[in-house]
């Protein structure tokens, strides 16, 4: 077996270091998974809203244009965080530039097989490798659909008396999750202390630090931020983590590198992180109460028949109405974004 395979790499590192935390493992699993294919579409393992209708990524440039409109039209970049095939961005930069709405687009994306998919669709656009390197000098508007999720987690597991890191160990290159060393009872929320043994719960700094670097921004620059995920308001207590491969869920400890893992988002964490920065967070709500807030029946009808099943696939309860939500952010004295109660 090569000396560049992945799971040989992490195996090796286990048997010299010992067993090592979830969110290295997923970390490191993800950045090869997306560095070296197009995950997207029928021929690859999952499907995203913009790629599901073209209504998606139009209801999104709809509600920047009307969002960019009320704040008094300054200059702003549009960015998007992870955006895939660029698809949702192209969609929604037509429906913004009939509005007069046509910003440089920044992408914050590491896959060179992407960055190429995206390069099709926008061109023009900028790319960045974090969000670190974005624009400082303008408001932003950014879209983050299906972005966090991707991001590592840390999982802890209640044991008899304690609660226990959650790590990753390897035995002939069969990867399995084992309970580590005890954490501190003062980390563990006060809600949860007490849930019952082999309760797991599951955190992101992460994602906590990009969502309180980029609400930072926005109290500094001004702008908004749209977040789409699928989650949960925590804190809560779940294993959510998940591999999906061939549009089928699969085994997260198998094939590392070879699969998209992801977890829930817990959107109270992201929220509150962003809050404490100075920025203000609306909602979260469900996708399917989001996008029907925006008009996609309406949108739906115009396009007719053909995009019903499409529709549904974006707004049902028992689809991704329900188990998608969308979070919003805005800089202080921003007007309340559509979609989201005032």
């Amino acid at each position: 077996m090569s000396d560049g395979a992945l799971p040989d790499r992490l195996a090796r590192a286990i048997t010299l270091a010992g067993p090592i935390p979830i969110a290295q493992f997923m970390a490191a699993a993800n950045a090869h998974y997306y560095a070296t294919r197009d995950p997207l579409g029928a021929s690859g393992d999952f499907i995203t809203a913009p790629e599901i209708s073209q209504m998606f990524g139009e209801l999104i440039g709809a509600w920047t244009a009307d969002l960019w409109q009320r704040a008094g039209a300054p200059p702003i970049a549009y960015v998007e965080l992870g955006p895939g095939r660029g698809t949702l961005t192209a969609d929604a930069t037509r429906v913004m530039a009939r509005a007069g709405l046509t910003p440089p687009v920044h992408f914050v994306e590491t896959s060179p097989v992407l960055r190429g998919e995206q390069a099709k669709r926008v061109p023009g656009a900028v790319w960045h490798g974090d969000t670190t390197t974005l624009p400082t000098d303008r408001a932003l508007l950014v879209i983050a659909n299906e972005f966090f999720d991707a991001l590592p987690i840390r999982q802890l597991v209640r044991g008899g008396a304690a609660w226990h890191e959650r790590l990753v160990a390897c035995q002939d290159l069969l990867f399995l999750p084992i309970a580590g060393r005890a954490v501190p009872d003062a980390i563990i929320p006060v809600e949860l202390a007490a849930a019952a043994p082999g309760s797991v719960i599951e955190t992101s700094p992460a994602a906590v630090a990009i969502m309180r670097d980029l609400a930072e921004r926005l109290v500094a620059q001004g702008g908004a931020m749209l977040t789409i995920d699928y989650g949960y308001e925590g804190p809560a207590i779940g294993d959510t983590l998940q591999a999906v491969r061939g549009h089928a869920f699969a085994n997260p400890f198998d094939a590392p590198g070879e699969q998209d893992l992801t977890a829930h988002v817990d959107f109270a964490t992201l929220g509150a992180a962003a809050a404490m920065a100075g920025a203000r967070a609306h909602g979260p709500v469900s996708q399917g109460a989001f996008l029907t807030a925006l008009g996609i029946d309406a949108r739906a009808a115009k396009l007719g028949n053909a995009v019903r099943d499409d529709r549904d696939r974006l707004v049902a309860d028992d689809q991704m109405g329900l188990l998608f939500k969308a979070l919003a952010l805005t800089a202080p004295g921003w007007p309340n974004p559509s979609g989201f109660a005032a």
